[in-house]
């Protein structure tokens, strides 16, 4: 609970900085890139996280590697998270650092299941009927599961709406059994 916190406010104050050089997408990008990284590279990982490579060492391979890609007070960021020996935090910064940033641009991530791969033409209509029943630009992201028969599943947040042909036919068949 404590990392989350204190990684809650590491992002907030990234966002500070992102909002006060209008940069606040571009920062999300190249910090969900590193978050990225840092989970997926088990050497990255393990750099970062020992002990035994100094924080001055850290900070130039931050430094080094963004040179061209990040801006400078993006850069004096991570080093000052480095400093204070927080790089294990990456990845949980740039969970809440892209929350801010996706309430700022009044954004949601909506899990949607389907049965079969949608098409472009559907995946266009799903976005724009969860934009307007959330009041909000839904960003959906589509996992395919031939369980469900046919309908969706739609995950937004801890809230899941049940819309699968499984459920229903489950649903019927339970009240057939009662009545």
């Amino acid at each position: 609970m404590r990392a989350i916190t204190i990684a809650r406010n590491y992002g907030e104050a990234l966002f500070l900085v992102a909002e006060r050089h209008d940069a606040a997408e571009e920062y999300a990008g190249i910090l969900t890139a590193l978050a990225a990284v840092m989970e997926t590279d088990e050497t990255v990982r393990v750099a970062f996280e020992s002990p035994r490579v100094p924080k001055a060492t850290k900070q130039q391979i931050l430094s080094t590697a963004l040179a061209d890609i990040a801006p400078a007070p993006f850069v004096r960021f991570l080093d000052a998270v480095v400093k204070r020996g927080r790089q294990a935090l990456f990845p949980a910064i740039a969970e809440q650092f892209a929350g801010l940033v996706d309430d700022k641009m009044n954004r949601v991530h909506v899990g949607v299941t389907l049965a079969r791969e949608p098409n472009d033409e559907l995946r266009q209509v799903i976005q724009e009927r969860l934009s307007a029943v959330l009041a909000k630009e839904a960003v959906p992201t589509y996992r395919e599961d031939p369980e469900i028969l046919g309908g969706m599943i739609v995950r937004v947040g801890d809230r899941i709406m049940d819309g699968s042909l499984r459920r229903r036919m489950v649903s019927l068949r339970q009240r057939m059994l009662r009545g």
